[in-house]
């Protein structure tokens, strides 16, 4: 079945965060992108900076709600769309959770770690105290691509 096709106001940040997927991929981290959009403008983007950080918390989530709650002067990141090219971890999804991030827009799903809809459902429990809006699959094919490639290219290396 084929992805939603995103409207224009989510293609744009999505845009954005597939923009940082592509500088990490060119940086020899895992490609995946984030952006934070908050009254029509993107107020935060990072991408995946594990090994140039030596930080495992490095996730390009974690460092766009990082710059969005320095942006905005505040912790809770209220009217904010966040997008980002692969489905959030557990650290990510409870991040955005614990931001009061209203909306969550990401391309492709992760079947090994994805917490938000693959195999947990963190940003939409109704036991914590905040759920997210999330609109999945916009951009999928173009954000898994990404990716495979790297990976593909990652394990030729390997082989070397």
């Amino acid at each position: 079945m084929e992805a939603p096709a995103p409207d224009a106001h989510y293609d744009s940040v999505l845009a954005a965060a597939i923009e940082q997927a592509r500088l990490a991929f060119k940086a020899g981290e895992v490609p995946i992108g984030a952006a934070i959009e908050r009254d029509g403008r993107i107020i935060a983007a990072a991408h995946n900076r594990r090994l140039l950080d030596a930080d495992p918390t490095a996730h390009a989530e974690m460092l766009a709600i990082r710059q969005a709650a320095a942006a905005v002067g505040d912790w809770r990141l209220t009217g904010c769309t966040l997008a980002v090219t692969l489905e959030p971890c557990c650290m990510c999804a409870g991040a955005i959770v614990l931001a009061r991030i209203p909306r969550l827009v990401y391309g492709a799903a992760d079947p090994k770690a994805g917490a938000v809809d693959t195999l947990y459902r963190l940003c939409s429990d109704s036991r914590l105290n905040h759920q997210v809006e999330v609109i999945a699959g916009p951009r999928a094919a173009e954000c898994g691509a990404m990716l495979t490639e790297f990976f593909k290219q990652q394990r030729a290396i390997g082989k070397k």
